[in-house]
């Protein structure tokens, strides 16, 4: 990983745009529609910058860049063709500690600007590191396909219940609960504009699931084939995104583990042939001990279980 995805509150934060080009312009919108507010240095403006949001938090400040404009800023972002005159600005930002991104110039940036899928408050970003940029906007565009508009929505309906779920239902049983919603009808009311009706549905299922023993947990076999992460099955990628604890082995590679939900409880018990750190019968009760705690635990093997014999 090249980079470290990272969300910025700019909320009336100061930031920097030098450069008054229409890609300027674009770069500026995002600043806007984060709440910043964006001073511009540049002679002159590009008409796009007249159709920005929020266009009263723009302001031209100079027509050139001078290293006291970055005085109170909190992010610099730098449209220059010229690469001598950017790299001057970018160190100037970088030796009083302000992220600064260059257009097109990798190499002079501390932080890169991903395509970007907003569903407020969900976001997604998709970023190739600035190695292949249009292939992270036709990635974008494909996701764009597959989340609904209203996710949004739904994400801000969970948000105004969840005083009201973290009073009713147990700490440990609270993300089980939110999955059975987003998987529920209430889901594709909210998609639908049915609001009203999604919060009675939301409240019948906070009373019925309050003050409820902890539910009994499940136990996956999931076989990890030969390493290679494009040939799990989509129901196997499920599982393994929403299992509470993974218990693994030798054979399970990396790539693979690296898909599993990244806050599970991960239990390595080896096995090699003729040499296994946990015996099968441990295994075993282990699986059931923690099935009985309420815990979805994933029993994830290396090769083929079912092929070799080795299921279990």
């Amino acid at each position: 990983m090249n980079y470290l995805p990272i969300f910025l509150d700019l909320r009336d934060r100061h930031c920097l745009v030098v450069g008054g080009s229409e890609t300027a312009a674009r770069k500026a919108e995002l600043l806007l529609r984060a709440g910043a507010h964006v001073d511009v240095a540049a002679p002159t403006l590009h008409e796009g910058f007249e159709r920005l949001p929020h266009v009263d938090h723009l302001k031209r400040i100079a027509d050139a860049f001078t290293p006291e404009l970055l005085d109170g800023k909190d992010a610099v972002i730098v449209v220059e063709e010229d690469a001598a005159a950017a790299k001057l600005i970018a160190d100037a930002a970088r030796a009083r500690h302000i992220p600064v991104n260059v257009a097109d110039k990798p190499a002079l940036c501390s932080f890169i600007l991903p395509s970007i899928i907003d569903r407020s408050p969900i976001m997604v970003a998709v970023s190739s590191g600035g190695e292949s940029p249009v292939l992270a906007r036709m990635l974008r565009a494909r996701l764009e396909t597959l989340i609904p508009a209203a996710y949004g929505h739904l994400s801000a309906l969970a948000s105004r219940y969840k005083d009201r779920v973290r009073a009713a239902i147990k700490p440990e049983q609270r993300r089980a609960f939110w999955e059975k919603v987003f998987l529920s009808p209430v889901a594709e009311m909210v998609f639908s504009g049915r609001d009203a009706e999604a919060e009675t549905q939301l409240d019948a299922m906070i009373k019925d699931s309050a003050g409820h023993d902890i539910p009994r947990g499940e136990v996956y076999l999931v076989g990890a084939g030969p390493g290679n992460p494009d040939l799990l099955t989509f129901r196997a990628l499920r599982l393994m995104q929403q299992a509470d604890v993974i218990v693994y082995d030798r054979l399970v590679s990396q790539p693979i583990l690296d898909m599993c939900r990244r806050d599970a409880e991960r239990v390595y018990v080896g096995k090699e042939r003729d040499d296994h750190a946990v015996p099968q019968e441990e295994i075993n009760l282990m699986l059931v001990r923690l099935a009985k705690e309420g815990k979805r635990t994933l029993r994830l093997k290396g090769g083929d279980p079912f092929i070799f014999g080795r299921g279990g």
